[in-house]
């Protein structure tokens, strides 16, 4: 884990340092874009503040990830005057968010009263965690971590599409077309994997109910066939990947590598790294099976050779 960060952090800043010294400046019209999105952001990061100190609910945030990114890559293709190359991002982004936006629904995420709805059990768990346990302390994470760090990220990791709109970039070419492919792609695997998963569960929970005999597969307690046979997080690995691809579209306008655009889907890898493991290791604690589960499957790359 130690190693993963500080590989990442070095990456990131690399990435940085290349964008500040070597890459193309913003245009003041991308600039002005920026603005915009900022002022955005705030208006969005107040309410996950205001409504989870509220509520009590620290997941106003997990109910704006699938939605917020829409908001930003649409209003930016509007701004272009949809732009080919934004608009195409736009798409893309919508078909994302309408996919994770169904997945987080029908696990009861959403509710039009904000203090209902579910809540990430994670945050259960750390607020009883030293030094979370003290309210003023919790209070604090939630607001710079949850809040405003997380808030944050989703605008980071969406800002590609400002890189990729400018009067110079490269017409929409094959490049873009087979990103776009990639992107669908990964789409269709990120919700096979969370299907069967969700499927997974629901059979689990009804023999549970109906006391009925779980067997070897769902007696292990955790899903670990289909996708999941591949990989311990394929859904981890197709969003990490999807911003990844997100990210390819300001190459492919840019014709430049790298630029500052790449600090989201860098953060975003890094968050996911410390959320599967935390994640594992709760689960790990609840089922035994879990820890052999570890040692022969990756933690997010598929493996598909030696199974």
């Amino acid at each position: 884990m130690i190693r993963n960060a500080i590989l990442l952090v070095i990456t990131l800043l690399a990435a940085c340092a290349y964008s500040y010294f070597e890459a193309p400046a913003l245009s003041s019209a991308q600039w002005t874009l920026l603005i915009d999105l900022a002022w955005i952001w705030g208006g969005f990061t107040a309410y996950t503040i205001i409504a989870g100190e509220l509520t009590g609910n620290c997941s106003q945030v997990d109910r704006l990830w699938s939605l917020v990114p829409i908001v930003y890559v649409g209003y930016v293709a509007y701004e272009t005057n949809w732009d080919a190359r934004a608009s195409l991002m736009a798409a893309l982004t919508l078909i994302w968010g309408a996919r994770l936006t169904f997945n987080f629904a029908r696990r009861g995420g959403y509710h039009w009263l904000p203090w209902k709805g579910e809540e990430d059990y994670r945050w259960e768990v750390l607020r009883k965690e030293a030094p979370l346990n003290n309210v003023w302390v919790w209070r604090l994470f939630n607001l710079f971590f949850i809040c405003i760090y997380q808030m944050g990220l989703i605008l980071l990791f969406t800002l590609p599409v400002v890189y990729a709109w400018s009067p110079e970039a490269n017409a929409l070419g094959a490049a873009d077309f087979m990103l776009a492919i990639l992107f669908v792609a990964l789409v269709v695997w990120e919700f096979y994997a969370d299907q069967q998963q969700w499927e997974y569960q629901t059979e689990k929970y009804r023999r549970i109910n109906a006391g009925e005999a779980l067997g070897p597969v769902y007696g292990k307690g955790f899903v670990h066939e289909g996708l999941w046979r591949l990989s311990r997080h394929p859904n981890y690995f197709a969003e990490q990947s999807i911003w990844l691809v997100f990210y390819g579209f300001s190459v492919a306008a840019t014709g430049e590598w790298l630029n500052a655009s790449i600090t989201g889907a860098i953060l975003l890898i890094f968050l996911f790294q410390g959320s599967a493991q935390f994640s594992e290791g709760l689960t790990a604690a609840k089922y035994p099976d879990y820890t052999d589960y570890q040692k022969r499957t990756p933690q997010f790359l598929p493996k598909f050779w030696g199974r």
